[in-house]
């Protein structure tokens, strides 16, 4: 007898990201030597005293239950950080502390659409945006934003796509997959479009804000346009600046009436986020940034390392990331050639799979809505870095034009 699923879980699939990483795990412990360039994890370990404020506050007994919307001392140093680090002013009320910047969206969304509201999301995105807009009852609307326009959403586009169903646009900057980062000119040009539309709400995810090879300050929307404040909820967390990803804290500040309807959905699913967790998240956002300029200064160099490599192979086109951990590729001048076992290469799901046989995991740009591109994260040591572009040039310089077969 098999279990009758839900229409809703019957629309969303698993994790792309977390599927291809599931397979370079087995092929690691089956013996297999294999570089793991598939997920958007810090190599570098949290800071000390994040990791310390943790431990003092079990040995304290900080372990219980935690308002739904946040610890207050939390919120008060997110405050604290948006006016510090983003030029932003928010009211207590009108920020929320998640599980995860996930389940922010999450919350958000379901606190928002109805069936058959529309959310615009820019290709490439980040693999959860389409489906948590669907599990939701929205439709997502797909913008192609290709190599040609560096991944980046223009006006034109933009105003080409709302209509009177469009709920939210989603503005993900530096960009996952792309790197891609908005200029202040191209965020006003964004913003002019925006402001003949009222009705459209902005989810501006800015999860990567510190990783960027510009030595500037984040750049936000809002810093452009502040009038759109009141209908913009901005995400962040601790995963990527501090190397948390497994503390599981995010936090969303937005309209008052936004952020506290994302509360009452929390309090039905999984209450206030790990007491622990919130107070390590305290210690990071009060504690400096003087360790992240060595981190950033590492990332740019392995950037500038995979993009030098996969510049020089024939048939590869690489956007060269202006923030975040990863390097997209386009691979349309693989596709029709033949691996020396004779099999061809039709898609960029077969050209992951066969650099995957080479050693070299990443993840098919399908997942992303742009194929065939592919992408490789670079949060991983510099030595498997310069390893995966040599065995990427070398598996490529194996293929076969068809024709010459």
């Amino acid at each position: 007898m098999s279990v009758r699923l839900s229409k809703r879980i019957q629309r969303v699939s698993l994790s792309a990201n977390a599927a291809a990483k599931s397979q370079a795990t087995a092929l690691r412990e089956a013996g297999r030597d294999i570089l793991d360039l598939t997920t958007g994890e810090p190599d570098f370990d949290t800071p000390e005293h994040i990791k310390q404020a943790a431990c003092k506050a079990i040995h304290g007994g900080a372990t219980k239950y935690t308002p739904t919307p946040g610890v207050k001392a939390l919120r008060e140093a997110i405050q604290r950080k948006l006016q510090r680090e983003n030029r932003l002013d928010y009211s207590l009320a009108s920020i929320v502390v998640g599980n995860g910047a996930k389940q922010i969206i999450f919350n958000a969304f379901a606190s928002t659409l109805d069936e058959g509201d529309e959310v615009l999301v820019p290709v490439p995105y980040w693999p959860s945006f389409p489906d948590i807009v669907r599990v939701n009852g929205g439709e997502p609307v797909f913008i192609e934003c290709g190599l040609e326009q560096g991944c980046k959403l223009t006006p034109s586009q933009l105003a080409q796509h709302i209509n009177e169903r469009t709920r939210w646009l989603i503005l993900n900057g530096p960009g996952n997959p792309s790197g891609a980062v908005y200029s202040e000119a191209e965020l006003l040009a964004l913003a002019e479009v925006l402001r003949r539309h009222p009705q459209v709400l902005v989810l501006l995810d800015e999860l990567y804000e510190h990783i960027r090879f510009d030595g500037k300050p984040p750049l936000s929307l809002l810093n452009v346009a502040a009038d759109l404040q009141p209908r913009a909820l901005l995400v962040g967390g601790v995963s990527k600046t501090y190397a948390m990803t497994g503390w599981r804290i995010g936090f969303g500040a937005g309209p008052r009436d936004l952020t506290g309807a994302m509360a009452v959905m929390q309090s039905q699913s999984t209450s206030g986020a790990s007491s622990v967790g919130q107070a390590a998240a305290l210690a990071a956002f009060e504690g400096g940034l003087d360790f992240l300029p060595e981190q950033v200064q590492a990332y740019q160099q392995r950037r500038d390392l995979l993009v030098a490599a996969l510049n020089e192979v024939d048939g590869l086109q690489v956007l060269k990331p202006q923030g975040g951990f990863f390097v997209f590729v386009r691979c349309a001048g693989l596709l029709g050639r033949l691996r020396p076992d004779g099999l061809r290469l039709n898609d960029d799901g077969d050209v992951v799979n066969y650099l995957l046989e080479q050693g070299v995991a990443g993840v098919a740009g399908g997942a992303y809505g742009l194929s065939p591109w592919f992408r490789l994260s670079i949060a991983t040591a510099t030595r498997s870095v310069i390893e995966a572009g040599r065995r990427i040039a070398e598996a490529c310089a194996q293929l076969r034009l068809e024709a010459s077969a």
